[in-house]
């Protein structure tokens, strides 16, 4: 089924109040799972949002088979930082790691690193950063290559233990960050990449209505992904994060939709790993 562009996409909190009519929002809790592994469930254990604070996190990571992150695991994408990251997840138990980027990664943003631009430097947000540290960050080539402990996914999917995964870092855009887009049609062209019988969608930004709610009570989310979610994708799971105060599970009463960000409003990563149990048919571990 075909998406269109919602005629209030670049207004996404009256979107919403429009769509709310006739969506269903339910909170879940996430039940604490057994710590042992089941040998016909696949465990998911999901993050987001860690911005190169992986030293100060208290909570513990739980086990599992597929370890998710779903953006922002750095300040701004400086190789240092992204050296760091893949240091702390290579020491994770998980046997598959699974990361997309998101608006803060940089130096994974084409847009920025090729050809680099003296303008395009003009308009980076600081992000409270020295300026040096910014223009190392986007100066940086080959970046990728540095995450050696993890399959890193941009537009682009992989099956494992029998679920298709699918993982892409764009979001509606917001002050000059990276993998940033117009809301409507550019935002769509990168939804309509997403296959159908994707089991889990990971993305940086959140749809409409579902984690999207910021302190200020504006909408962050993308009304076109929701719509590509539920009427053409129909992933069992949407994982994301990008709105920290959005933290969280709900359904629509046939999607899960997890916002999985570590750090809260403040940039403290308080807030612990979201991990959830999959039935597959005809898997056995052993």
């Amino acid at each position: 089924m075909s998406v269109e562009v919602h005629p209030l996409s670049n207004n996404p909190t009256r979107a919403w109040k429009e769509l709310s009519a006739t969506q269903k929002v339910i909170k879940i809790t996430v039940p604490v799972l057994p710590k042992s592994l089941s040998n016909d469930k696949i465990r998911i254990v999901c993050m987001s949002d860690t911005h190169s604070l992986t030293p100060h996190i208290k909570f513990n990571i739980p086990n599992g088979d597929i370890f998710i992150h779903a953006g922002d695991f750095t300040r701004c994408g400086a190789e240092e930082e992204v050296i760091e990251f893949n240091n702390w997840i290579g020491k994770l138990p998980h046997k598959y790691k699974i990361v997309i980027a998101g608006n803060h990664e940089l130096s994974f943003d084409r847009t920025f690193t090729h050809p680099l631009s003296p303008n395009i430097l003009k308009t980076i947000p600081t992000l409270g950063l020295p300026r040096n540290n910014i223009t190392e960050a986007v100066t940086t080539t080959n970046i990728k290559d540095k995450l050696t402990n993890c399959t890193y996914l941009q537009d682009e999917g992989v099956q494992i233990c029998g679920l298709k995964i699918y993982g892409t870092p764009w979001q509606p855009e917001f002050h000059r960050w990276a993998f940033n887009l117009p809301r409507g049609e550019e935002c769509l062209k990168k939804w309509n990449m997403i296959p159908e019988g994707t089991d889990i969608l990971v993305t940086h930004t959140p749809p409409i209505g579902h984690g999207d709610l910021c302190c200020t009570g504006v909408r962050a989310g993308c009304v076109e992904l929701l719509s590509t979610v539920q009427r053409r994708v129909k992933p069992k799971y949407h994982v994301f994060g990008h709105i920290h105060e959005g933290y969280g599970v709900s359904t629509d009463g046939n999607v899960i939709y997890v916002n999985a960000s570590s750090c809260n409003i403040n940039y403290l990563p308080i807030n612990p790993p979201i991990a959830f149990d999959v039935s597959v048919p005809g898997i056995n571990k052993r």
